[in-house]
C-alpha cells in the first residue's frame, strides 16, 4: 500500500512538474508570438513610411535645387510691395502651352492703417481684354477712389487672369483673404465651360470637383511639377502635332467638347460647378467677415449670331431663332426681339457666353448668403439702343470697349457706395453727382491701348469659331501694321516686348515729335505702374542705365518742356536759358520762358520774353495768348 501510494505522489509530482513545463513553454511561445506580431508592425509601419519618407526627401530636394517655376501666390518686387506671381496660372494649364497674363498690380507688403484694399477676381473681362491692363474696369474704381479720398492709400488688385474660371477663384481666395482686403469683387462665369477644369475645356479632368481640387491641392507642391514635366515629355514623343497649337487664338484651343446644348447633362454639369464652386467661396469670405460684391454677367446677344446651332424636336434652332429676332427688330418690337436675342444666345450651342442661368445662380447665391450685387447687366441695357446690348458696349461675344468697362467699374462703384463699403469715416472730397465724370476725365487710357486692343480682336476673328475657313495668313500679314505704333503693338502682342517697353517705345516717339503732353502721359503711366521709378527723373536715370533710351533725345529744350508740365518752374528757366546759348532766335524757348516766368509770377521778365519772342515771330499763336492774358490780368 506504502509503495502504490508512493508511485502515486511520484506520478502526480511528474504531472505537476510536465503542466509547469508545458506552462512555461507556451508562455514562451506567446512571448515569442508578441514580438513576431510587434516587429511584424514595424515592418508595416516602415514599408509605408520608406514611401513617403522618399516624397518627402523628393520634394525638399527639389525646392533646395529650385527645380520648376514658383508655386508663391504672391512675390516681393522691391519696397515692401506684393504682386501676384507671374507664373501662378501654370498650375491651371498643363494640355497647352500658355500661361495667362497676370497684372503687375501691387500693394504693401504690411498693409498700412490708412488704406482701403480691394481684390478683383475673374476671367478676361474682369482682367479687362482686350485692353488689359489699363482698360479694364478695375482701373476705374482705383482711379475714383484716388480721386475721391485723397488722403488714403488706395490699392486696387486685379488678378483676374485669361481662360480661367470659378475653380481658378475657389483656389485663389485663401491667398486673397491671407491679405486682409477690405472688399472684394468678383466678375465671372463666362468661363465656366471652356475654361481651365471647364467640364468642356481641353483641360477639362472631367466631372469630379473633389478631384479636380485636389489636384488643384497637389499643385502646391513640386513633385506634380515633376510627374507633370516627365508625362508631357514622354507623351511628346508619341503625340502628333495638333493642330490646336497651330491655332491662332486660345479660344480654339481651349474647347474641347466644341457643342454643349442647352439643359444637356454636360451644360447642367456646368451650371452645378458654378454654383457649387461660388458657394464654396461665399462661405470662406462670409467666414472672414470680408464684404464682397458679385457682379451679374453681360455679353453681346444681338450683334453676335450664335457659334453653333441645333435644330431639336420641339424646339427652332438658335439660328432660326436669332433670325426672328433681327425681323423682330427691324420691325421695331423691340421687347419681343430682346427675348428672342436671348433666347438665342442661350440655345448657342458654343458656351463660350455665359447663359442667363448663371445671373439666376448668382442672385440666388447672393440672397441665401447676404452679399451684395453689382447689377451691370441693367446698366449695359439702359446704355443700350431700344435696351438691347450689341456692338455699342462689345467688342465681340463678351468682352467690353472702353465704355463698357467704364459703365462695370461704375455699377461696381456705386453698389459699393449703396452698401456702405467705402472708406469709412473720410469725407469724399468731390460731390458723388460728379465722381462719374471726374473719373472719366482722369482715366488714363492711351492711343496705344486702343490700338493694341483692336488689333487683338482683329486676330481673335480672324480664326475659329467666328470664321469656319482657317486662315492662311500669318499675323502680321492680318495686322499689316502701318506705322510706328502699329509696330510697337504688333511686337507686343508676339510677346517680343512687354508692357514697359512698349510704353517707353510709344513715350519716346512723342519726346522726338516733341509731343510732350503725350510723352508725359506714357511715362506717368509707367511711373504709376512700377513704384521703383518714383519720378520722371528717376524714371530717365533708370532707362538711361539700362540704355532703353537716348541721352541725346533729352535736349535742353525738351527737359525745360518736360520741367514745364510736371510744374518745376525754376528747373524749366534753367534749362531753357541753357537751349538760349545754342539758338538765341528760337521764339518757342523765348515763348516757354515767358510761360515759366508768369508760372513764378515773375511778370517783368515774363513781359521781357514775350516782346522777344514777338520781335521774332509775330505770330506765334502761344505767346500772344500769354501776352493777352497778362494784359487782361
Amino acid at each position: 500500500m506504502k509503495k502504490s501510494h508512493d508511485k502515486k505522489n511520484q506520478n502526480l509530482s511528474n504531472e505537476k512538474k510536465s503542466v509547469s513545463k508545458i506552462s512555461k513553454h507556451e508562455n514562451g511561445t506567446t512571448f515569442n508570438l508578441q514580438l513576431k506580431n510587434k516587429s511584424k508592425n514595424w515592418f508595416y509601419i516602415i514599408l509605408i513610411l520608406i514611401p513617403i519618407l522618399f516624397f518627402v526627401l523628393l520634394e525638399f530636394s527639389l525646392r533646395i535645387f529650385n527645380y520648376g517655376y514658383d508655386q508663391s501666390q504672391w512675390i516681393e518686387i522691391g519696397n515692401d510691395k506684393l504682386v501676384i506671381n507671374p507664373d501662378y496660372g501654370k498650375r491651371y494649364f498643363n494640355n497647352i502651352n500658355f500661361t495667362p497674363q497676370t497684372s503687375d498690380d501691387y500693394f504693401d507688403k504690411n498693409k498700412k492703417s490708412n488704406s482701403f484694399r480691394v481684390f478683383v477676381l475673374g476671367a478676361s473681362s474682369a482682367a479687362g481684354f482686350p485692353y488689359m491692363p489699363m482698360g479694364a474696369f478695375s482701373k476705374y474704381i482705383q482711379k475714383r477712389l484716388e480721386l475721391v479720398y485723397p488722403t488714403i492709400t488706395i490699392e486696387v488688385i486685379n488678378i483676374s487672369m485669361t481662360a480661367v474660371n470659378s475653380y481658378t477663384l475657389l483656389d485663389l481666395i485663401p491667398g486673397v483673404l491671407d491679405q486682409n482686403p477690405d472688399l472684394i469683387i468678383i466678375y465671372a462665369g463666362h468661363n465656366e465651360y471652356y475654361g481651365a477644369l471647364g467640364v468642356g475645356s481641353v483641360e477639362s479632368l472631367g466631372s469630379s470637383g473633389f478631384l479636380k481640387k485636389m489636384i488643384l491641392n497637389l499643385n502646391n507642391y513640386k513633385i506634380t511639377q515633376l510627374v507633370k514635366n516627365l508625362i508631357s515629355g514622354i507623351l511628346s514623343i508619341f503625340a502628333k502635332k495638333e493642330s490646336l497649337e497651330k491655332s491662332h487664338t486660345l479660344m480654339s484651343k481651349m474647347a474641347q467638347e466644341k457643342s454643349i446644348q442647352l439643359n444637356s447633362e454636360m451644360f447642367n454639369h456646368g451650371a452645378e460647378q458654378f454654383s457649387n464652386n461660388l458657394t464654396e467661396i461665399l462661405e470662406k469670405v462670409k467666414n472672414k467677415n470680408i464684404p464682397i460684391i458679385l457682379g451679374r454677367l453681360v455679353s453681346n446677344y444681338k450683334d453676335q449670331k450664335p457659334f453653333e446651332s441645333f435644330k431639336g424636336e420641339n424646339q427652332k434652332s438658335a439660328d432660326e431663332i436669332f433670325q426672328e429676332a433681327q425681323t423682330e427688330y427691324k420691325n421695331s418690337n423691340f421687347t419681343k426681339a430682346d427675348s428672342l436675342f436671348i433666347l438665342a444666345k442661350d440655345l448657342d450651342a458654343l458656351r463660350f457666353r455665359a447663359p442667363e442661368k448663371f445671373n439666376q445662380i448668382i442672385n440666388s447665391l447672393a440672397n441665401k448668403f447676404n452679399v451684395a450685387v453689382a447689377k451691370i447687366d441693367s446698366l449695359f441695357i439702359e446704355n443700350s439702343p431700344h435696351k438691347i446690348i450689341g456692338n455699342n458696349l462689345m467688342v465681340d461675344h463678351l468682352h467690353p470697349n472702353v465704355e463698357g468697362y467704364l459703365l462695370i467699374g461704375k455699377a461696381f462703384y456705386e453698389t459699393m457706395e449703396k452698401h456702405n463699403y467705402l472708406p469709412q469715416n473720410k469725407n469724399s472730397q468731390i460731390h458723388f453727382a460728379k465722381q462719374d465724370s471726374a473719373t472719366r476725365a482722369n482715366f488714363v487710357f492711351t492711343k496705344l491701348d486702343s490700338i493694341i486692343g483692336n488689333n487683338i480682336v482683329e486676330l481673335l476673328k480672324n480664326d475659329w469659331p467666328f470664321t469656319k475657313i482657317k486662315t492662311a495668313k500669318s499675323n502680321e500679314q492680318i495686322l499689316a501694321p502701318k506705322n510706328y505704333i502699329d509696330s510697337i503693338s504688333f511686337q507686343y502682342i508676339e510677346n517680343k516686348i512687354s508692357f514697359a517697353d512698349a510704353y517707353l517705345k510709344a513715350a519716346t516717339l512723342n519726346l522726338q515729335r516733341d509731343n510732350i503732353k503725350e510723352y508725359l502721359k506714357y511715362m506717368n503711366i509707367l511711373i504709376y505702374k512700377y513704384p521703383g521709378l518714383k519720378d520722371i527723373k528717376t524714371a530717365i536715370k533708370y532707362f538711361y542705365e539700362q540704355r532703353k533710351v537716348n541721352p541725346q533725345d533729352y535736349t535742353n529744350k525738351r527737359l525745360g518742356k518736360i520741367s514745364i508740365l510736371t510744374n518745376e518752374y525754376d528747373k524749366a528757366i534753367q534749362y531753357f536759358n541753357e537751349s538760349l546759348k545754342q539758338n538765341p532766335l528760337d521764339d518757342e524757348v523765348l515763348y516757354n520762358l515767358a510761360l515759366a516766368y508768369t508760372q513764378n509770377k515773375n511778370y517783368r521778365l515774363a513781359k521781357d520774353f514775350i516782346k522777344k519772342c514777338l520781335a521774332i515771330n509775330p505770330i506765334n499763336s502761344d505767346c500772344l495768348k500769354l501776352k493777352n492774358s497778362l494784359i487782361t490780368n
